[in-house]
């Protein structure tokens, strides 16, 4: 089984420094790091490590954008031009063990599994909860086989790129971060696909090293408020859950002041939610009920 690995970066020389010669030496058949418009250095610094991995030359791709087109389209990007299969999603603050992906090519043989996120250390799978009319996550017990995952990370996860097309990939909707991978996670399970974690395909993430040091944290926290509303509203299609968080919503505006901020932000989304809805309750194999049953 052939992989690409993509690498999405923006003034991230210093990461790619420490991760990229980890990436080369896994042995994958193509690499792409996708750059969007760096000034750092990031560009030429990559330039020189590959002239100096002579053996990687011919299957290493450098796509160089003039400005920051966010982490969103930069994936899609790179995926659009992986040539194989198994696209590997790798942040520029991963670094990967050298034999990460020989787990992921058994995990591939069931046509049935779209993604399968990473065995970070200090995480486990993902568990989905529907609490009080909103969707939340959180790990799962760590276990020593493959299990269930409510979604792939974007920043470490395998996925199968004509899955991935046919879904249309990360959705620009919820620029410039969070949640993306979440929604992408959920349209395929809703189609009937499976999205698994696995514990021994190891890397190394130091999480938000790029966000945390690029955007202060209540910018982030606003980003992440939003895009769980824009998540709802986007692929929730049961009418006694909408009517649950239409109510909670309701009672978090009055109680909660600085809400109305994202909320806000969220709706003035809402005409292109609509259509987005309709598509996922009509496409929809399975319902919202059956994938949180799969993390009770």
């Amino acid at each position: 089984m052939k992989f690409s690995i993509i690498i999405p970066n923006w003034n991230g020389q210093k990461l790619l420094e420490k991760n990229l010669p980890a990436v080369l030496a896994t042995g994958a058949d193509e690499f792409i790091v996708v750059d969007n418009g760096s000034t750092d250095g990031s560009v030429e610094m990559v330039k020189s490590l590959i002239r100096s991995q002579t053996s990687n030359v011919s299957s290493f791709k450098l796509i160089e954008n003039q400005s920051n087109l966010g982490f969103v389209r930069a994936v899609n990007q790179g995926v659009k031009e992986a040539k194989n299969e198994i696209v590997v999603l790798l942040n520029n603050d991963v670094v990967p063990e050298k034999d990460f992906l020989k787990p992921l090519a058994k995990d591939f043989q069931d046509q049935k599994v779209f993604a399968v996120s990473l065995g970070e250390p200090q995480w486990s799978w993902a568990k989905g909860k529907w609490v009080k009319g909103f969707v939340e996550h959180e790990p799962g017990p760590r276990t020593k086989t493959p299990h269930f995952s409510f979604w792939s990370s974007g920043g470490s996860g395998a996925f199968r790129k004509s899955v991935w097309e046919k879904l249309g990939g990360l959705d620009e909707i919820f620029a410039p971060f969070y949640w993306e991978d979440v929604d992408l996670s959920y349209r395929a399970w809703k189609r009937g696909y499976q999205i698994l974690w696995d514990p021994k395909s190891i890397v190394h993430h130091q999480h938000e090293s790029t966000i945390g040091y690029h955007f202060p944290q209540n910018y982030v926290n606003f980003i992440s408020q939003r895009n769980q509303l824009l998540f709802i509203w986007k692929n929730i299609t049961d009418f006694q859950m909408l009517f649950e968080h239409k109510m909670i919503l309701g009672k978090k505006l009055l109680t909660n002041p600085g809400y109305w901020r994202p909320y806000l932000a969220a709706l003035k989304k809402l005409p292109l939610i609509l259509p987005r809805w309709l598509k996922e309750k009509k496409q929809a194999k399975i319902s919202d009920r059956e994938i949180f049953s799969h993390f009770k």
